[in-house]
C-alpha cells in the first residue's frame, strides 16, 4: 500500500513553479550583492587578519614571516599569559549569566505576555527599548546611577537603612564584574523576549488546549509541549548569545575602561585586543593583536558549532 503525499497549497504550489522557472543565472544574480558584501566585509578583514597574525611588524612596516610565533607568544609570554585565561573566563561567565538571568528571564516574560492580550505590546516595549539604546550609552548611564559618591543606587540603599549594602560596586573586584553580568542581562533582555515571543505565536494553540483538557495544568503544559516545540529557537538563542557574549566589548568599556579595572576585575578578550592593538605600544602590535583576533574567532567558532550539534541532538530527542 503506497502512501500518498499530502496536498500542497496554492500558494506553496506557485513558489514552488517560480523557483523552478527561475534561470540559475538570474537567481545568482539576486545573491551576487549579498555575496560581494560578506566577501568584503567579513571574508576580506579574515584573511587579512590571518595574513597579518603570521608576520613580525615594525609599526605599520611588515617584517619576516614568523609563522606561529605571534600565537605561542600569546601563551608563554607576560602579560599574555596571564590576562589571556583571565579575560576568556570573564567571557564565559557574561555567558553563563546571560543564559540564566537574561535568557531565563526573557522566556517566562515572553510566556507571561503571550497569555496577556491586554498591554501586551506596551510592556514588550518597554522591555525591549534598553536593548535598542547603545551600549556604551547604558554603560556610562549605570557607571553615574552606581557611583559611590553622588550616584542614587547607594543613596536609596543608605535611605531604606541599608548602609552596610552600600559600596563602590565598580571599585571592588568581588562585584565589579557581577555588575557587568547583571547590566549586560538587564539590557539584552529584550533580546530573547522577542525571539520567545515569536517563537510562542507560531504554536498551534489546539496543542495547549488538548493537553488542558486532558487536565494538565499550565506548569505541565509549558514544560511537557511548549518548551520542548521551543527547542530550535531556545538553541539558536543560545548560540547567539554566547557569541555575543564572548565578542562583548562596550558595557565593559563603559564600566571598567580599557583596562578592565579595578584590577582587571573586567577585563574581556575584546579590550584585551583593544589594549594589544591601540594602547600597548608594542612594535609588533598589529601581529599580536591580530593572532588575539584570530584565536577568538576559533574559540567561538568551534565551540558555536558544537553548541548547535548538541541542541540538534536534544530537539531530535525531545520532538522524537
Amino acid at each position: 500500500m503506497t502512501s500518498t503525499p499530502p496536498p500542497v497549497s496554492r500558494s506553496g504550489q506557485r513558489r514552488r513553479r517560480m523557483t523552478a522557472a527561475l534561470p540559475t543565472g538570474t537567481a545568482l544574480l539576486f545573491i551576487a550583492p549579498a555575496a560581494v558584501l560578506f566577501g568584503l566585509l567579513i571574508l576580506y578583514p579574515m584573511a587579512t587578519a590571518v595574513s597579518y597574525s603570521m608576520y613580525s611588524w615594525r609599526g605599520t612596516a611588515q617584517g619576516e614571516f614568523v609563522g606561529l610565533a605571534n600565537f605561542l607568544h600569546l601563551f608563554t609570554a607576560e602579560p599574555y599569559r596571564t590576562q589571556i585565561p583571565r579575560a576568556l573566563g570573564h567571557n564565559l561567565l557574561l555567558f553563563a549569566g546571560a543564559m540564566v538571568v537574561q535568557n531565563s528571564v526573557g522566556l517566562v516574560l515572553a510566556a507571561i505576555l503571550h497569555r496577556r492580550e491586554r498591554f501586551r505590546r506596551l510592556f514588550q516595549v518597554l522591555y525591549t527599548m534598553p536593548y535598542l539604546v547603545s551600549p556604551l550609552v547604558v554603560g556610562y548611564l549605570w557607571s553615574l546611577l552606581l557611583s559611590p559618591l553622588f550616584g542614587p543606587v547607594n543613596a536609596l540603599l543608605r535611605a531604606v537603612g541599608l548602609d552596610s549594602l552600600a559600596q563602590p560596586w565598580l571599585g571592588n573586584p568581588s562585584t565589579a564584574i557581577w555588575v557587568i553580568v547583571l547590566v549586560t542581562a538587564w539590557q539584552w533582555v529584550g533580546f530573547p523576549l522577542l525571539i520567545y515571543g515569536a517563537a510562542l505565536g507560531g504554536i498551534a494553540p489546539e496543542l495547549d488546549e488538548a493537553a488542558e483538557l486532558d487536565g494538565a495544568g499550565p506548569i505541565q503544559r509549558f514544560v511537557r509541549i511548549t518548551l520542548p516545540l521551543m527547542m530550535p529557537i531556545i538553541g539558536t538563542v543560545s548560540v547567539l548569545t554566547f557569541i555575543f557574549a564572548m565578542e562583548a566589548f562596550p558595557i565593559p568599556y563603559a564600566l571598567g575602561g580599557s583596562t578592565g579595572a579595578p584590577a582587571g576585575a573586567t577585563d574581556v578578550m575584546s579590550l584585551l585586543f583593544y589594549r594589544s592593538a591601540f594602547e600597548s605600544g608594542s612594535s609588533n602590535a598589529i601581529g599580536i593583536s591580530s593572532a588575539i583576533a584570530i584565536l577568538l574567532f576559533l574559540f567561538i567558532f568551534v565551540l558555536s558549532i558544537a553548541f548547535t550539534r548538541w541542541f540538534r541532538r536534544n530537539e531530535r530527542r525531545l520532538l522524537g
